[in-house]
């Protein structure tokens, strides 16, 4: 089965087929950094990481481009959002954007989400801009008031071509604070007058001021993937005004198609309710990271499909880490099993269960990256592994192998919720390390016959969710 795509744009799921046999140009909105990244990044940008992985599993060179807002995302009271954080703690705004843009990076790194190859911030590329700005007015698609700059979106007839919202409908002032200066109130800024206290702003043919929202995207999408690239990604809350914005201005000043698959992320509520500052409702990744493993949050935002919204709640995360600590104990179990299997090469049995798991698994990415459904399969795999390895004895090495290597690939490579041992951190070292030295002792309390502290053991184990199991071969421990 051929890749698939649901695209946004078409409202249909179409093959995939990249612009460059073999090479996916792909755009992601990434995260205004004015404060710590929450939740609802995790499953945005975690989301993407598994699209990215599956990419790059079917062979394909991917260029993964994410940027940094660090200039013009307005608030709706039309207060720029770096620019309000750094006035409330009295200090510049590059120092609010180091800050919060580091912590952006070791939220993600923690989450196993891996890097973008490119990271362009908005502020270093206000030549871009400032270039298809005038583009834009030489074309006749944006027109200069007082110093700012907005798109004309009467010019562009296929504005809301995305989201499907008639020009006529919008009301004045959706995003941005309602500007008199404008001809239509849809038309929205490219570059904005700056006012003596701002403290952001460049030169440029219209004065001093600083870019736009939107107009940073397009800029920088084109000046690393090109006029026209293969996926651009985001949000679903930012399907408008900000994409509809970007398609329009890009698709003007270039003449072409600015993406040929769109795909966006659900949202996340938290407990039923959108996450907002105002309600004192929001979760950041930082906290979440400090009640669960990375891996059951990972395994909570595959749980339900990338476009689909979910609700993050303690019950629905701690019901997905003991669904991912089943899968983790049968990979511990066959771990431990291939460090003293007998040599010999893969069963037929075995043989057969990796390839039709696989197969399963890559119909399931295929079919529009349907991770909920290949989590599905590789648990399956693992019910079927743990009947194999407690019923059937012993495997042969090459078995365990086999199985090893399906959960590097699958689990880790791809889902990315199975760390192989150098992955693993020093604490998850140490636990294991732990338990195999308190496995030891038991076995020599035994060998004395001191049953008392091999209960004690046992027990005390299995109180910390940690079950042994006693077999003619040797203790083997699994998590409950």
């Amino acid at each position: 089965m051929t890749l698939k795509i649901y695209n946004v744009l078409t409202r249909k799921k179409e093959e995939f087929v990249p612009l460059v046999e073999g090479r996916v140009n792909m755009y992601v909105c990434g995260p205004t950094v004015y404060d710590y990244s929450h939740v609802g990044h995790a499953k945005t940008y975690g989301n993407f990481d598994v699209i990215v992985r599956w990419l790059r599993y079917l062979g394909y060179d991917v260029l993964y481009v994410q940027n940094i807002t660090d200039v013009g995302h307005m608030l709706d009271t039309g207060e720029d959002r770096v620019l309000k954080k750094a006035r409330q703690l009295s200090a510049e705004p590059m120092q609010i954007v180091e800050t919060y843009m580091r912590q952006y990076f070791a939220d993600m790194d923690a989450l196993g989400i891996q890097r973008p190859d490119i990271s362009p911030r908005a502020s270093g590329h206000v030549p871009e801009q400032i270039e298809m700005i005038e583009e834009l007015i030489a074309k006749g698609h944006a027109y200069e008031v007082n110093g700012s700059v907005y798109f004309d979106v009467t010019s562009f007839p296929e504005y809301g071509k995305l989201s499907g919202r008639v020009l006529e409908d919008q009301e004045e002032g959706s995003r941005e604070a309602v500007r008199t200066e404008k001809r239509h109130p849809a038309d929205f800024a490219l570059w904005k007058k700056a006012d003596p206290e701002h403290i952001l702003h460049w030169p440029s043919p219209w004065g001093e001021g600083y870019p736009g929202w939107h107009i940073e995207c397009s800029a920088m999408a084109t000046k690393y993937l090109g006029p026209t690239f293969d996926i651009h990604g985001g949000g679903i809350d930012n399907i408008f005004p900000h994409n509809e914005c970007e398609i329009a201005q890009s698709e003007a000043a270039n003449d072409e198609p600015l993406a040929r698959y769109w795909m966006l992320v659900g949202s996340l509520t938290l407990d039923g309710v959108k996450m907002s500052k105002s309600l004192g409702n929001t979760l950041t990744v930082r906290e979440a990271l400090e009640r669960w493993p990375a891996e059951a949050i990972r395994t909570f935002i595959l749980s339900s499909h990338y476009s689909s919204p979910i609700d993050f709640s303690d019950e629905a995360v701690e019901a997905a880490r003991k669904g991912w600590q089943r899968i983790w104990s049968a990979v511990v179990l066959v771990r431990e099993q291939l460090r003293r299997a007998p040599e010999g090469e893969i069963s037929d049995e075995v043989d057969v269960l990796v390839d039709a798991t696989k197969a399963a698994f890559t119909e399931k990415m295929n079919d529009d990256f349907n991770a909920p459904a290949a989590l599905a399969v590789l648990q399956d795999f693992t019910r079927q592994v743990n009947t194999l390895l407690n019923e059937q004895g012993p495997q042969t090495s090459g078995s365990l192998a086999a199985i090893d290597q399906l959960y590097r690939e699958l689990g880790g490579d791809v889902l990315g919720i199975i760390p192989d041992e150098a992955e693993m951190g020093a604490d998850a070292e140490r636990e294991e390390g732990l338990i195999r030295l308190l496995i030891e002792l038991r076995a020599q309390a035994r060998a004395q016959k001191d049953w008392a502290t091999s209960d004690r053991i046992r027990d005390q184990l299995r109180e910390l969710g940690v079950v042994l199991e006693d077999r003619p071969d040797g203790t083997i421990w699994k998590f409950e």
